[in-house]
């Protein structure tokens, strides 16, 4: 039974290289979405926002490293956030005795009344930002996560559901945000404290390594324009080449996959047509710079909640592995998120790079006169963003599919905020399905 893939990014290239029998179409001339990475002057910038390796899930992490053999380098996080012109451990909660005095005592004293309230009266919070003041206190939400989740998903976050927090933003033990205030040094998120990275090649030398195993596999430059259902098979058409497959696993964005579909005259009801035009979502710019310095600063990576301030995380990747910059100099990727259409959108490159080297070099993580390489790259689609209507919009779109036999998995072709880990995994689990039938 041949299986079509439709994508090569991380998710498609796991599934061909664990189903035998099988296609991957790809659009694009390289393979990797969202994991793919600039190389130019002598640095690798991860494109798509800085990535790193991580895991909870044993299987998927040997499998990751497994593919890079000894082309890694093993990290411990370092990562801070920028709160009032000073740095903070990351998480917030894990950083209080960073904080003036007033504002520390504030966030453990409402953060301990937030736990006993929950605790006492097990209310669900009806929206995101509602879930941040019952998880968290109003000291902890109004100081950080507030201003840090507005800028970051440019979307009223009052509007936004729960539905994604469950291990995403995990609410910590009182004993630590107390042992924290206290000064008593305590670890969150504690899943990625270490992480690991290519040693060079970046993101993409992953990448690199799965589609070496999918060897014959991959058609490249094949943009899936029509999605049929004929006499038991699936056809797939560029529009001038027709391929046929027994089985369908959709890996791309589930916008192109529906349109691929209306463009085969599938009859989709309107319902559901609404529903994935209902679907929310927005868009990421990195700006990548090259720094004529040969040691910047030993942090992961930056997080800024200021509205004045265009990025939301600042990475530096240098710092993971010194060879994805040239000997003597260091790296950064500043992350803007934006909608379609807003001032960010319209903003021209030119002007991206002058206002991020402004913001940073005001703040004092770079030096303005220290930036010798300079690029940008936008990225559309990058982040879900789950409203209060998202449960029911996918149960609708996750019907109609299930029914029409199309199988999905990955972050835009589920539409679930996935992390890399997440994405293998559902790969892993749906390749076994498919191995164990055939």
């Amino acid at each position: 039974m041949t299986t079509g893939i439709i994508g090569a990014g991380l998710t498609g290239l796991t599934l061909g290289n664990l189903i035998e029998d099988c296609e991957l179409l790809e659009k694009s001339n390289e393979c990797g979405g969202l994991c793919r990475s600039l190389s130019e002057d002598g640095f690798t910038f991860d494109y798509s926002g800085s990535h790193i390796i991580f895991s909870r899930d044993k299987e998927v992490l040997n499998f990751l490293l497994g593919q890079l053999g000894t082309n890694v380098v093993r990290c411990r996080r370092n990562t801070k956030i920028l709160y009032e012109g000073n740095y903070v451990k990351y998480p917030f909660e894990n950083g209080l005795s960073e904080l003036p005095l007033y504002d520390k005592l504030n966030c453990l004293t409402t953060f301990i009344t937030a736990s006993f309230i929950h605790r006492k009266s097990q209310s669900r919070a009806e929206n995101f930002k509602e879930w941040l003041y019952t998880m968290f206190g109003r000291g902890i939400a109004e100081r950080y996560l507030i201003p840090y989740n507005e800028k970051i998903w440019k979307y009223n976050i009052a509007a936004m559901s729960t539905s994604w927090v469950d291990g995403r933003v995990p609410r910590p033990p009182i004993w630590d945000v107390l042992k924290s205030a206290l000064g008593i040094p305590t670890e969150g998120y504690k899943h990625q404290l270490n992480f690991y990275y290519p040693k060079a090649g970046g993101i993409n030398a992953l990448i690199r390594s799965m589609e070496r195993k999918c060897s014959g596999k991959i058609l490249k430059g094949f943009e899936v324009r029509s999605l049929s259902r004929e006499n038991n098979k699936w056809i797939v058409s560029n529009g001038e080449e027709r391929r046929k497959y027994d089985t369908i696993i959709a890996t791309q964005p589930l916008f192109s996959l529906f349109c691929a579909l209306k463009h085969a005259h599938m009859h989709i009801p309107a319902h559901v047509y609404d529903a994935v035009r209902r679907l929310k979502y927005n868009s990421l710019i990195t700006v990548m710079l090259g720094l004529d310095v040969e040691h910047l600063n030993d942090l992961s990576w930056l997080y800024i909640p200021d509205s004045d301030c265009l990025p939301h995380r600042v990475a530096f990747p240098s710092n993971y592995s010194k060879e994805v910059a040239p000997p003597g100099k260091s790296s950064v990727i500043a992350e803007i998120t934006y909608n379609s259409g807003d001032a960010i959108d319209a903003m021209m490159d030119k002007e991206l790079i002058m206002r991020t080297i402004r913001d940073l070099h005001r703040r004092g993580i770079i030096e303005k006169d220290s930036v010798c390489f300079a690029r940008v790259k936008r990225t559309n689609p990058a982040y879900v963003i789950c409203d209060l209507d998202y449960e029911r919009n996918m149960y609708q779109i996750r019907t109609f599919l299930n029914r029409a036999g199309i199988y999905t998995v990955g972050r835009f072709a589920e539409f679930r905020y996935l992390n890399m880990d997440a994405c293998v995994r559902n790969a892993m689990d749906l390749a076994a399905k498919f191995n164990s039938v055939n």
